[in-house]
């Protein structure tokens, strides 16, 4: 299976000014992600899709290829990723005549993504019938359906009824996350379904120190300290 890894980043972000770049284990938060995708033995090829030359540059100093530079109209705010992903395949296969059987969107904001995730994520999804992978992570009682509240001025009630959360805490079910460090998909669902996802969804489960995902301050000193601490042990 020929498989294409797509990474994605754009600049202008508000939280951490200039967190794609931003320094992770003493290099660019994005790099993380390009040197990852590189190690992976089932990736084929592996393309940035940004806006900003300094995330590029990032990028492709860590291996990554950056064959075109993101059109304004598909970098801003309120841009959804779907339309980044056909553009980034598109683009391949009109300028390069590259078609790939299937695509592993790696986002930026998750540095503790290693090779060996990528490699037993890929693995399980080309073992399988599904459409689509998503990387997901257990959650953590205190934010689970049963444990959420909904603020109304002072006062708060359940989330759920309470007759299901009764039901819940009998059954105990174990809910899970995606945590956006891997959504591989086939191609073929891009095009004729227009989704990552399609009719079938298969999980590939990561403990939480690998989850982080960078979006606040405090994520990126929490990356930190984690690679810091990988490297000791």
């Amino acid at each position: 299976m020929k498989i294409l890894g797509l990474i994605v980043a754009r600049g202008g972000s508000k939280g951490i000014p200039g967190k794609n770049i931003a320094l992770v284990g003493g290099k660019p938060m994005i790099a993380h992600s390009a040197e990852a995708a590189k190690g992976c033995k089932h990736i084929d090829r592996v393309i940035v899709s940004s806006d900003a030359q300094d995330i590029i540059d990032a990028a492709t100093a860590a291996g990554a290829e950056a064959p075109f530079v993101r059109p304004a109209e598909l970098a801003e705010d309120n841009t959804p990723a779907l339309p980044v992903i056909e553009h980034a395949v598109k683009w391949m296969q009109e300028q390069e005549g590259y078609n790939p059987d299937a695509i592993v969107l790696l986002q930026a904001t998750s540095p503790l993504r290693t090779s060996r995730h990528l490699d037993e994520a890929l693995e399980l999804f080309m073992a399988s019938d599904a459409d689509s992978l998503v990387s997901v992570v257990e959650v953590e009682h205190n934010v689970s359906p049963a444990s959420a509240m909904v603020r109304e001025g002072d006062e708060v009630k359940p989330f759920m009824p309470r007759d299901e959360l009764r039901e819940m805490r009998q059954n105990k079910p174990v809910f899970f996350a995606r945590n956006g460090a891997v959504y591989a998909f086939r191609t073929k669902c891009l095009q004729e379904k227009h989704s990552i996802y399609g009719d079938k969804t298969i999980c590939y489960e990561m403990s939480r120190q690998d989850s982080v995902d960078v979006d606040e301050p405090f994520d990126l000193e929490l990356c930190n300290w984690l690679i810091s601490k990988r490297s000791e042990g």
